[in-house]
């Protein structure tokens, strides 16, 4: 058996330059994309049901650019004018930059970490004195409340948006030699859409904790648990782990750290 045909659970790169298609010409392999999950807004009339008053904070969490957008789009629908010393809290600079889609980016306060909720809690430490809001999917990691209380900061969780399983019914069956998964969310809409799916020979792939958790409560078998010591990127975990198993016909996992 040799690696062929790959179902990415995300949508397709819009970037001709995206490492997937490398892989794919490299590897002659054949990848395709498909999102599991899709996000729906919680609507303004439920959003006032949690009786959070977006003025009452000094400093808004982004842990996501959807968190950013349902953030601005709850703000608007409500007519709420979003003060200029509002200052922002991102968990990397990619979504701190996000944020120029909504306010002039070089007259706000914009702090970032390296990319983990864990390191932008340093940066939250230095400011204790804010009001912090956390606008979040209805299915948020459980850490980041958890963070913020250990370290004594004041903050509210502001439920936007959730994360629902897509319809996969046109998919008919999951002819893939490997699966690729990004989110717990990912797993549990394979399991609703196919719920008599038996892995046997297909490799599922996962990256984060979280994700990689859910595939063995789900009882499947993981195969390759993404980032590793040397490859931080599911695309580069996924191209060291297609040349081996090509090669050998199975393929070692390599330990993470």
């Amino acid at each position: 058996m040799k690696i062929k045909k790959i179902l990415v659970s995300q949508p397709e790169p819009q970037s001709e330059k995206s490492p997937y298609y490398e892989i794919a010409e490299k590897n002659n392999v054949k990848i395709d994309f498909r999102p599991f999950i899709h996000v729906e807004p919680i609507e303004t009339k439920d959003f006032r049901k949690q009786r959070i008053n977006i003025l009452d904070h000094s400093g808004v969490i982004f842990t996501s650019k959807t968190a950013i957008d349902h953030f601005f789009r709850v703000a608007n629908e409500m007519r709420i004018s979003v003060p200029d010393s509002m200052k922002y809290f991102c968990t990397s600079e990619s979504i701190a930059h996000y944020l120029q889609k909504y306010i002039v980016y070089r007259k706000r306060k914009i702090f970032f970490g390296k990319g983990g909720f864990a390191d932008l809690v340093e940066v939250l430490e230095k400011h204790k004195t804010e009001n912090f809001l956390v606008p979040l999917s209805e299915q948020h990691k459980i850490e980041i409340p958890e963070l913020l209380t250990k370290w004594n900061l004041k903050f509210t969780i502001a439920v936007l948006y959730r994360t629902v399983s897509s319809d996969l019914s046109d998919l008919m069956k999951l002819n893939y030699d490997v699966l690729v998964f990004f989110s717990p969310s990912g797993i549990r809409s394979l399991l609703k859409n196919f719920p008599e799916f038996e892995q046997k020979d297909t490799i599922i792939a996962s990256f984060g904790n979280s994700t990689a958790r859910a595939v063995k409560e789900a009882g499947l078998r993981l195969d390759l648990e993404a980032p590793l010591p040397n490859a931080p990127s599911m695309t580069m975990a996924l191209d060291l782990f297609i040349k081996e198993f090509n090669k050998n016909g199975k393929a070692k996992q390599i330990e993470k750290v």
